[in-house]
């Protein structure tokens, strides 16, 4: 770190960044509507430019580039996910005699990126029986709400899931630099903390 202040972005990489954030708003656009078709592609444009006029978003550069066979393996764990889990929250739903637990988990992500933590969020709340209540942008981490969740074994099961979910991310659309940092990261350390909801006292 040499501590010199980043150079001013040109405009040729503020258009390629609004761009790379148009694509990414139209994206969740259309998967929280749960149904492609033009009129939700067009709607989502016009919401996404309103967004980044009324809400300009911080000069974040992207610097990873985007592979094609990661990126591909991503989509395809991702749509298992999301069918595994709505067969589980819709079996937590009609099951009988049975009260569904959470928890909230603190997930701290490798990568303490801008990006990665919106893209890893993201992809979180999109899948059911998850959802993000809040980011620590400044240590990277990720209080997440799931449900569904009993002991101690599968809240370190969910927080490994969350690791795997971003190191798939990093290698689709990371940076070398970004990956490398993956891969030297230790994953051993103290516990983070976990709120059992309904857990004994």
């Amino acid at each position: 770190m040499t501590g010199r202040p980043d150079p001013p972005l040109t405009r040729r990489v503020r258009r390629r960044n609004r761009a790379v954030a148009t694509v990414g708003l139209v994206t969740v656009w259309v998967l929280l509507w749960g149904t492609f078709s033009w009129a939700n592609v067009i709607s989502g444009l016009v919401v996404a430019g309103v967004l980044l006029v009324v809400f300009p978003l911080p000069p974040v550069t992207f610097a990873g580039r985007i592979r094609p066979v990661p990126l591909l393996r991503f989509l395809a764990r991702f749509l298992r996910d999301l069918v595994v889990a709505s067969a589980q929250v819709a079996w937590l739903a009609v099951r009988f005699g049975h009260t569904p637990r959470g928890a909230i988990i603190a997930v701290p992500l490798r990568v303490n990126t801008d990006l990665n933590l919106t893209l890893t969020a993201e992809a979180l709340s999109l899948v059911p029986g998850s959802l993000i209540l809040e980011v620590d942008r400044r240590t990277g981490t990720l209080y997440v709400h799931v449900i569904g969740v009993r002991t101690v074994d599968e809240v370190e099961r969910f927080r490994l899931g969350v690791r795997d979910l971003e190191a798939r991310i990093l290698a689709a659309v990371g940076s070398a630099e970004e990956r490398d940092r993956l891969r030297h990261d230790d994953p051993t350390g103290s516990p983070e903390p976990v709120d059992l909801e309904g857990a004994p006292t």
